[in-house]
């Protein structure tokens, strides 16, 4: 049962980049199945990926039913779409161990266990390429699109000038296949994903009406950039990966807490399913409080909920007071090792003798032998006697000294500097 427009859902939020003639008629028709395919290059998914997740659950959303293809085969060969040199290749072994985790990935945020109609489905492009023959598929699929046909294409023009391998040339032939395969054998009808890969897309669709007569269906969606113009998903660290052991929520949640205010109007449409009269209310009290950066804590909300859990929002939440607000020593040790040292990754850090720790250490000679905090004791004498240096996040006197007992997780001491300023010294 379709219970909202596809299309239109996805013109407010800004997803819609190019589409063939008739398929919003044919979504309005009747469920529809569509698919997008995912690239197992890594064995995790990353906020790039968010856009074609997003794209198949507002499908699902809409009464529609999506098919999430995980390129097992495709991926031993890499699609030149947007790239500007050929990828190296990856064995059979890392793929296979790719693709198992982004399917994991994928059954969080599709749902692919119900009785429903348009229960979700994953497939794997190497359970129907291993049988086929390279003669069998140069017959059934290459006779059908010339190669003037496929050098047209956007991704393929790109790349002569730098040079093509045939391998990455017969791409798009192989992704036009997945296209027919999964119209004949689950009655696809359309395939979605980044403007970049319209080319490929509209390849399958002419391969199927030329191969069996159907009528097939493109859809595509903006590639994402920042305000100032550079590329969407990346951190000072690389990617922003959805798996917590490579970006911690606490990082993930930062990235979205810490985008622009263009950017975050922009987002708050792409990557949540807040209606759109919440949104404009939203944009409303951001514009009347802009400081409050209502727009980016929703969003990161919003998301980080989604992707991790409640429980791993609340806790990037209170590391974030820790970092920014006014939190406690008690708060202080409370967190694991890993969020401390995310938390206050890139604070300048220096190394302590634990025998040092023994009898104490004076506080001032401490800020300044130690943590180099001061240039000089008489810069640190004041800053203590004007109440701005604090240890483990409370307030330290003049007549302080650090021993033992101020350890956090026993190896590390945290000394702050005003609001801002952070030193960690790991005690070894």
């Amino acid at each position: 049962m379709i219970t909202m427009n596809f299309v239109e859902e996805l013109k407010w939020r800004g997803l819609v980049h190019d589409l063939t003639p008739g398929t919003e008629e044919q979504l309005n028709k009747e469920m529809t199945t569509a698919y997008i395919g995912f690239d197992p290059t890594a064995d995790s998914l990353h906020i790039g990926n968010l856009v074609p997740i997003m794209l198949l659950s507002h499908f699902q959303r809409c009464g529609h039913k999506p098919i999430a293809l995980v390129g097992g085969a495709t991926g031993m060969i890499g699609d030149p779409s947007g790239k500007s040199e050929e990828r190296k290749l990856l064995s059979e072994e890392v793929l296979v161990h790719n693709l198992e985790c982004q399917k994991k990935q994928l059954m969080s945020f599709l749902d692919f266990t119900s009785d429903s109609d348009n229960v979700a489905q994953i497939v794997n492009n190497f359970d129907w390429f291993k049988d086929i023959s390279f003669l069998n598929f140069l017959r059934d699929a290459g006779k059908h699109i010339s190669v003037n046909y496929m050098m047209a294409k956007e991704s393929v023009k790109k790349r002569l000038e730098t040079g093509i391998s045939f391998t990455e040339f017969s791409y798009q032939l192989i992704q036009a296949f997945d296209f027919y395969h999964l119209n004949k054998e689950f009655d696809c009808k359309m395939q979605m994903g980044g403007s970049d890969q319209w080319g490929n897309i509209v390849t399958g669709t002419e391969l199927i009406r030329r191969k069996s007569g159907n009528e097939a269906f493109a859809l595509t969606s903006p590639l994402i950039t920042k305000a100032d113009g550079s590329k969407f998903g990346k951190s000072e660290g690389g990617n922003v990966w959805l798996d917590p052991e490579k970006t911690s929520p606490y990082e993930f949640y930062q990235f979205w807490l810490n985008t622009s205010d263009a950017d975050a109007a922009k987002y708050i449409r792409i990557f949540t399913f807040i209606p759109k009269e919440e949104i404009e209310r939203l944009e409303k009290e951001h514009e009347e409080a802009p400081h409050l950066r209502i727009l980016q804590k929703a969003l990161a909300e919003d998301i980080t909920i989604r992707v991790h859990s409640k429980e791993a929002l609340d806790n990037a939440i209170a590391a974030s007071n820790i970092l920014f607000g006014n939190a406690t020593t008690e708060q202080l040790k409370e967190l694991s090792e890993r969020d401390l040292l995310q938390i206050f990754k890139g604070v300048p850090q220096s190394n302590l003798d634990r025998s040092v720790l023994k009898n104490g250490i004076d506080i001032i000679d401490f800020s300044v032998e130690v943590a180099a905090a001061f240039a000089s004791k008489g810069e640190a004498r004041r800053m203590i006697s004007g109440n701005g240096l604090s240890l483990n996040k409370t307030k330290v006197g003049l007549d302080r000294s650090v021993s033992e007992d101020d350890l956090l997780l026993d190896k590390y001491i945290l000394l702050q500097k005003g609001k801002k300023k952070y030193f960690l010294i790991h005690v070894q």
